[in-house]
């Protein structure tokens, strides 16, 4: 698989990773297998998907621990990335940016990964209450101490979480203008970090159906050499054709509450998946494979994340990689509608 290069550091990844939440985290609990996951995660870094995604709160903490179990016979095959700044309750899901407190958590993930080195720390949400620049500072120091290899910034642009775990996402009606998703005050923050230990990559979201990061985050990240990990590059699944609109979601999973999988607006965005199997029918390829070719000709800083707790499915998203979209393609999935949204 091509190799791609992300940040100062110069840290090379597979050009597809694998994002491991699926597995414990997120999605419907009723088929989480965690011998399954560990062989999707096994089939992934055979075939070149050498950067691993997990956190510490997902699970919470389960999805490290079974990531480290594959690790104890694949080290040396897999780029290790993982994230701190959250702490999952009963009710609340917090941000915790304490220096004291992410010093701690970093020994914790070590453990359960069972690794000595994180190869990329990300700080999954900056906490209100302290100042970015002292997380930071102490992820800084994490990687003086040689515990991590590079720092990341990770679902930039999201305030910090204080909400309840249960509720539902707002609603909006049909055709209702949607919120402000600009990445001005993501731009300041990394620019502030920048200033005390450089930044090796920076998380969001990019996909065919949600491209804000294009406007001005992706520009930022490639003028200064950063990476840039897409999150979600398959919507949540939707954009691999595989999802029937109507379809019922378990309570645990979050599509069951996303205003994006409403019965309504999984129709009105058919439009989307049709243009991307048609380009596929080119190459004998599915609308996720091209959908992640899509983001990959974003950049060759671009490293798109998806996830899947299948081997079938990690061996499908990495031959993406060897998908090679030309500017007649590209500019017929430019010119597809742009994804409605009921909120």
């Amino acid at each position: 698989m091509e190799r791609r290069t992300i940040g100062a550091a110069a840290l090379e990844v597979g050009a597809v990773g694998l994002g491991c939440m699926p597995m414990s985290w997120g999605y419907t609990e009723s088929q989480r297998n965690g011998e399954g996951s560990l062989r999707a995660v096994h089939t992934a870094l055979d075939r070149g998907c050498s950067l691993l995604d997990t956190a510490d709160m997902y699970g919470p903490f389960t999805n490290e621990l079974l990531v480290g179990r594959a690790l104890k016979e694949r080290r040396q095959d897999a780029f290790v990335s993982t994230k701190v700044g959250l702490l999952v309750g009963e009710q609340h899901i917090v941000a915790n940016g304490r220096p004291g407190y992410v010093k701690r958590a970093c020994d914790a993930s070590l453990r359960r990964l069972q690794t000595d080195r994180i190869d990329l720390y990300q700080l999954h949400r900056a906490d209100p209450e302290v100042p970015v620049e002292e997380t930071w500072g102490a992820m800084a120091e994490l990687v003086a101490a040689g515990k991590v290899r590079s720092l990341g910034l990770c679902a930039v642009g999201a305030r910090a979480v204080r909400q309840p775990r249960s509720a539902r996402a707002e609603r909006r009606p049909a055709g209702a203008r949607p919120r402000s998703r600009t990445h001005d005050g993501t731009l300041a923050q990394l620019e502030r970090i920048q200033q005390v230990f450089p930044v090796s990559s920076v998380q969001a979201e990019l996909s065919v159906w949600s491209r804000q990061a294009l406007e001005a985050l992706l520009p930022w990240c490639e003028s200064r050499g950063v990476g840039f990990l897409a999150a979600m590059p398959l919507g949540n699944g939707y954009l691999t054709g595989t999802l029937t609109p109507g379809q019922g979601f378990e309570r645990e999973d979050l599509r069951a509450r996303h205003p994006r999988f409403t019965a309504e607006m999984m129709a009105a965005n058919q439009p989307l998946v049709a243009g991307l199997r048609r380009v596929g029918a080119r190459y004998g390829a599915t609308p996720g494979q091209v959908a992640l070719a899509w983001v990959l000709a974003q950049g060759r800083h671009v490293v798109p994340v998806p996830g899947t707790k299948k081997e079938r499915w990690a061996a499908q998203n990495a031959k993406a990689a060897d998908l090679v979209l030309g500017r007649e393609d590209l500019a017929e999935i430019a010119a597809l509608p742009p994804a409605r949204q009921s909120w």
